[in-house]
């Protein structure tokens, strides 16, 4: 090829250079109307106030923020942990129905925890009492949140079921879905409200179920520790 020829095709090599770049951006994020640059809004007042505080807000000034989304709320009772809760809960698309049966069982557990309280003779007994619902979710799941989980992988025409540790999105992701599966067992007696009441309560205490089902991963885990080495093979 001639350096004419050569010279002449360079600004069609450009050209396609810059398409590929583009769509390289594009394929990035497919169906987000934003730019890569564009910041994700900060709506919870506890993390504005810190994101104040640092002096980060003013580095922000000229930075544009996407709009909110219609679940994103400012109320102080708001909890981000109870809205992806309620997500998981939530089937064919029925989120109100998903809310009203996370806040019915939040208001049993705390005519639940009333009731122990009024019973309680002395102040101590009291004290240690939780009655907030939301406290008993949070210490609920993090008494629930497995450290290790297993994975199957082939090594010689075998599988093996080796121990690996776990992250902490996946250890809160199998917390809640194993609080719902213990609470959608059928009993005609009880419905979904008390359930959830009552295997909240037993996480919260580290007993019931769901932490039974996390020790005996736990325990498994365990007896598959000579397979722990494979991880890395």
């Amino acid at each position: 090829m001639s350096l004419s020829v050569l010279l002449r095709t360079l600004p069609t090599l450009n050209a396609i250079n810059s398409q590929m770049s583009s769509l390289s951006l594009l394929s990035r994020q497919p169906y987000s109307m934003y730019k890569p640059f564009v910041k994700e809004p900060i709506y919870n007042i506890d993390k504005l106030d810190k994101f104040i505080e640092s002096g980060e807000a003013k580095k922000c000034e000229f930075v544009p923020v996407k709009a909110a989304r219609n679940d994103h709320n400012v109320s102080v009772f708001h909890d981000e942990l109870t809205n992806k809760f309620i997500n998981m809960v939530m089937e064919k698309g029925h989120k109100e129905l998903a809310r009203n049966l996370v806040e019915a069982g939040y208001m049993k557990i705390k005519q639940l925890q009333l009731a122990k309280y009024y019973k309680a003779t002395t102040d101590i007994e009291r004290a240690e009492i939780e009655l907030n619902p939301i406290t008993i979710f949070h210490k609920a799941l993090d008494n629930c949140k497995p450290i290790l989980q297993l994975t199957p992988i082939k090594r010689g025409g075998s599988t093996y079921q080796v121990p690996i540790p776990i992250t902490e999105n996946r250890a809160r992701f199998l917390a809640m879905k194993w609080i719902i599966l213990e609470s959608r067992e059928k009993d005609r007696k009880i419905h979904f409200p008390e359930k959830f009441a009552l295997e909240l309560i037993d996480a919260y205490n580290n007993t019931g179920k769901v932490v039974k089902r996390k020790q005996d991963l736990h325990k498994q885990c365990e007896n598959n520790r000579a397979y722990a080495h494979y991880r890395w093979g």
